[in-house]
C-alpha cells in the first residue's frame, strides 16, 4: 500500500507539471533547447514570445541548379532568439515585435557546392538586385554614373574588358576606389563560345592580371561578352575561382533607347534577385537616378553581385517575415 501511495503521488506531480503551460513545454522540446528555468516557463511574456516566434520563422533554402535559371544561390533561414528577445522586452513587460532578436540559419548546400553553371539571378526570395555594368567603351558617361551611384550609396559590379583597362588604368582605378566591385569581361571581347581551350584561358587570365595590376583586386565574377559561352567557358572561369554571371533583366541600352523607354523596360521586369545588365551610355546615365529611386521604392536593395549571391537574409523589419505575409 505504501508503494502504491508513493507511486500515485509521483503520477500526480508529473501530471501537474505537464498541465502547466503545455504549449511552451512542447515548443522547447521541438526546438531542442536546453533546460528552461521554471520561472520563465510560467512567465506570460516569455510564453507569448515563444508562441508568436513561430510566425517569424523561415526555413533556409539550399543553393540549386534550376532548370531554367541555372545556378541559384541559397538563402538563410531565420528564427527568433526567444531568450534574447525576452531580455529586451522584460523591462517593458509587453510583447513588442520591434524588439525581437533573430538568428539566421544557413542552408546545407551553398553556391560553391554546385557544379560549374552560369548564374542568371540571385535567390528569388532575396529583396535585392544588382547592376551589372559592362565596360569596353563609353568613358564619357562613367564619371556621372559614378556620381549618381555615390549620391544614393549604391554599389554596382563593373565588368571590365582587359584591353579597356590597359588603356584606361586611371578610370578603372576610379571605379574600384569608389567601392564598386570589378569583374572580368574578357580581354578582347570575343565570342567566347567559338574560342579554343587555350584561347579561353588566355582571355580570362590576361584580364585578371591587368585588372589586378590596375586596382589591386582579383575578380570573383566573369561576364561573357554578349552572353555567349559554352560549358568549357564556365568550367574555365570556375578553375580561376570565378563564377560566370549573365543577367535576368536587360536594358538593351546599346540600341540607344530614350531614357524613358529604358526606365520602363527595366521596371516592367525587375524582380527579387534581378541582375540588371547595362553599359555606360547616354540613356543609362540619364535614367540611372530614376531607376535607383524607383527600385528602392519597390522595397528592393541594390548591391554588388557578391552581395546578391550572399546567403544572408535581409531583415529590415520583423513584420516582413510573418508567414501570412509570405503567402
Amino acid at each position: 500500500m505504501k508503494k502504491n501511495s508513493a507511486g500515485f503521488s509521483i503520477l500526480i506531480m508529473v501530471a501537474a507539471a505537464i498541465i502547466i503551460n503545455p504549449f511552451t513545454a512542447s515548443y522547447y522540446q521541438s526546438m531542442q533547447l536546453e533546460e528552461v528555468p521554471a520561472a520563465k516557463m510560467t512567465d506570460s511574456l516569455y510564453s507569448e514570445i515563444a508562441e508568436k516566434s513561430k510566425l517569424y520563422e523561415a526555413v533556409p533554402q539550399d543553393a540549386e541548379i534550376h532548370k531554367i535559371w541555372k545556378a541559384t544561390p541559397g538563402y538563410n533561414g531565420v528564427k527568433v532568439d526567444v531568450e534574447a528577445s525576452y531580455q529586451r522586452m522584460k523591462q517593458g513587460g509587453i510583447f513588442d515585435e520591434n524588439l525581437l532578436v533573430f538568428k539566421q540559419i544557413p542552408p546545407k548546400v551553398h553556391l560553391k557546392d554546385l557544379p560549374a553553371s552560369p548564374i542568371y539571378r540571385g535567390n528569388p526570395e532575396k529583396p535585392m538586385v544588382s547592376f551589372l555594368i559592362n565596360v569596353a567603351w563609353g568613358n564619357e558617361y562613367i564619371p556621372k554614373m559614378l556620381d549618381t551611384l555615390d549620391k544614393y550609396h549604391v554599389k554596382a559590379t563593373f565588368f571590365l574588358e582587359g584591353r579597356w583597362v590597359k588603356e584606361n588604368t586611371e578610370l578603372a582605378k576610379m571605379i574600384s576606389d569608389s567601392g564598386h566591385e570589378v569583374g572580368n569581361h574578357s580581354y578582347s571581347h570575343p565570342d567566347m563560345s567559338r574560342l579554343s581551350s587555350n584561347a579561353i584561358m588566355n582571355e580570362l587570365q590576361r584580364t585578371n592580371e591587368v585588372i589586378e595590376a590596375a586596382t589591386g583586386k582579383k575578380p570573383d565574377w566573369f561576364g561573357p561578352p554578349s552572353g555567349s559561352y559554352r560549358d568549357e567557358v564556365t568550367s574555365a572561369a570556375r578553375s580561376l575561382q570565378m563564377g560566370m554571371v549573365l543577367w535576368s533583366v536587360d536594358t538593351i541600352d546599346w540600341q540607344k533607347p530614350s531614357p524613358d523607354v529604358l526606365f520602363a523596360r527595366v521596371m516592367k521586369k525587375v524582380h527579387n534577385g534581378a541582375m540588371i545588365l547595362m553599359h555606360p551610355t547616354d540613356a543609362t546615365e540619364k535614367s540611372l537616378e530614376k531607376l535607383i529611386l524607383s527600385i528602392k521604392k519597390k522595397g528592393l536593395s541594390i548591391g554588388t553581385v557578391s552581395s546578391l549571391m550572399n546567403e544572408e537574409r535581409l531583415i529590415r523589419e520583423p513584420a516582413v517575415l510573418r508567414k501570412q505575409d509570405q503567402q
